[in-house]
């Protein structure tokens, strides 16, 4: 769990003061002292008091009892919502109650005239202003009547200013009470918005794709994205609290030195790489380190931010190899116009002079072997051209099921197909357009099919698979955005060896007797040239190539690529 989710759960604590509850527990308090002071002093003055003095605290002390106990179940126990009119009865209680304590104790004489400005005070931060001035003026009026019935003199100017301090301390409180409101207003909605923020804060985090690890400077794992658990294959979940650098060691040592090094020394990383490892699986990650403290004392805490980089990696070698083939196709094409010229001139005196009457039988089969020979450069040359002109000429809507189908077709009627080779065509039943050469498209499409006939075994299957290219299949950032198509081409021969599966695209390279080693080659330049991209994965189960072409297309003419 983060510490915003933490803090997002936690309730909005007020001052004592500003909390109705906390401050009925205070007023429930001393009317329990005060019903005990009176029952003390009755006890230890009830042969000197009178009887109906006496008789008023009993009622006092038992009528206070009772009311205090009746509104802390109502309260405290029942956990009622504390109405207005709820409120408003405990303060005229209270105003009954020290009426009465005043009356038994002298009137204006009483020292618990007091009480007066204490319970006027509570009820202005109970109650809103108009309430609690209102009480207040009841309070001065009961008073006032107190001492007018007690008293046959007129009252004096002790009383006069007894009042008026009443009035000073209802005016005051009920001003110092409304501003506390407001500022109680703006501070639940301040932290109702943190709350909110929190709670964003929270939902991008466990939502974001890369993997985020928060660490205090003992190395204690304080926060873990479930991104970050994901990428990892461990469940980080159940080490927060603990050391997190010994469960991540195994796992991406980098990832681990890297963490480690920012929350014990505040080196921050940028921008660097690292291995995962977990379940039989490998991959990169990009990772960067910070590390932030909240006080010059405090210690620090250090956050790492990774994200799988397979797709980046994989795009960058694309690029690459796209750059390394076009340079390739420059020289390919100057050389195959040098050469060809001049081959075909040998050729044809070669093939003049084996005609010759003068040709003795061993010239003759000189001259047959150099014509063989020169056919054969020629179509090599001729390859090299068709490599060299690997250019989108025409752009136009079309149906990728038709192009996949017909490559399929001819690749099942080719020579080199194994005996009892089955080759299947799996397409959607309504129409994929997309934008492209099709002359173009046709040529890969069948090369990779071709291609996977040749690879599969007798009695072998090979499956050529068109689909709409989902948000899953495409990776981050190659430009799929308004979707595409997605052509795969999967054989059941015994897979490509590890050591030469990079090499795969490069030119001229073939483990094919007599292969140009141009054939896939130029399936990677037509599908570039489409702005599309080719992925080759492999094992002793067989072969599967995808290609993910864009469903629009930039018109580039003869020079696109």
């Amino acid at each position: 769990m983060s510490p915003a989710e933490v803090n997002s759960r936690q309730p909005l604590r007020l001052p004592l003061f500003l909390d109705s509850r906390r401050l009925l527990r205070w007023v429930f308090a001393g009317r329990l002292v005060l019903a005990a002071a009176i029952y003390l002093a009755a006890v230890l003055a009830w042969r000197d008091a009178e009887r109906s003095s006496t008789l008023i605290a009993s009622l006092v002390i038992t009528v206070a009892l009772i009311f205090t106990v009746a509104s802390f179940a109502y309260a405290e126990v029942y956990r009622r919502p504390l109405t207005s009119a709820y409120q408003i009865s405990q303060g005229l209680f209270d105003l009954g109650l020290v009426t009465m304590v005043v009356h038994v104790t002298g009137g204006a004489a009483s020292q618990f005239a007091a009480l007066y400005i204490l319970v006027i005070a509570v009820s202005s931060l109970l109650l809103t202003t108009g309430a609690g001035i209102l009480l207040a003026a009841l309070g001065c009026g009961l008073y006032f009547g107190d001492i007018l019935i007690t008293n046959v003199a007129p009252p004096s100017l002790d009383v006069w200013l007894q009042l008026a301090v009443f009035a000073l301390v209802a005016v005051s409180s009920a001003y110092i009470a409304s501003r506390l409101r407001e500022s109680r207003d703006v501070g639940e909605e301040l932290a109702a918005e943190l709350i909110k923020v929190r709670l964003q804060a929270t939902d991008v985090l466990r939502n974001i794709r890369s993997g985020i690890l928060t660490v205090d400077a003992e190395g204690r794992l304080l926060y873990a994205n479930p991104a970050a658990c994901a990428l990892l294959g461990i469940p980080l979940e159940d080490h927060v609290g603990r050391h997190a650098f010994k469960a991540l060691e195994p796992v991406s040592p980098a990832l681990a030195k890297a963490l480690e090094r920012a929350a014990r020394d505040g080196v921050r990383t940028h921008r660097a790489e690292g291995l995962v490892s977990h379940n039989g699986r490998r991959f990169p990650i990009g990772l960067n380190t910070t590390f932030t403290t909240s006080g010059d004392d405090a210690a620090g805490t250090a956050t790492a931010i990774f994200q799988d980089i397979s797709d980046q990696k994989r795009l960058d070698t694309l690029h690459m190899r796209a750059e390394r083939l076009e340079a390739v196709a420059e020289l390919s094409a100057s050389l195959a116009h040098e050469i060809k010229n001049p081959l075909a001139s040998i050729r044809s005196a070669v093939e003049q002079l084996g005609r010759s009457t003068r040709t003795t039988p061993d010239e003759r089969t000189l001259a047959s072997l150099i014509v063989r020979e020169s056919d054969r450069l020629a179509r090599l040359l001729s390859e090299f051209l068709d490599f060299a002109r690997v250019r989108v000429t025409r752009i136009a809507p079309l149906d990728i099921r038709t192009v996949a189908t017909m490559a399929a077709r001819l690749a099942a009627t080719h020579p080199d197909k194994s005996a009892g080779v089955a080759v299947e065509c799996i397409t959607s039943a309504t129409p994929l357009r997309i934008e492209g050469d099709e002359d173009l498209l046709h040529r890969a499409v069948f090369n990779l099919t071709l291609n996977a006939v040749q690879a599969s075994p007798p009695e072998g299957h090979v499956r050529v698979e068109v689909s709409v290219l989902t948000g899953d299949e495409a990776p981050a950032g190659a430009g799929f955005e308004q979707g595409g198509a997605l052509v795969r081409v999967t054989d059941e021969g015994p897979g490509i060896p590890a050591e030469i599966r990079n090499r795969l695209f490069d030119p001229f390279f073939t483990t094919k007797p007599g292969g140009s080693g141009l054939g896939l080659s130029v399936v990677h330049r037509a599908i570039e040239a489409h702005r599309g991209l080719v992925f080759v994965d492999s094992d002793e189960r067989g072969t599967r190539v995808s290609v993910l072409l864009p469903r629009h297309q930039e018109d580039t003419g003869e020079g696109g690529t």
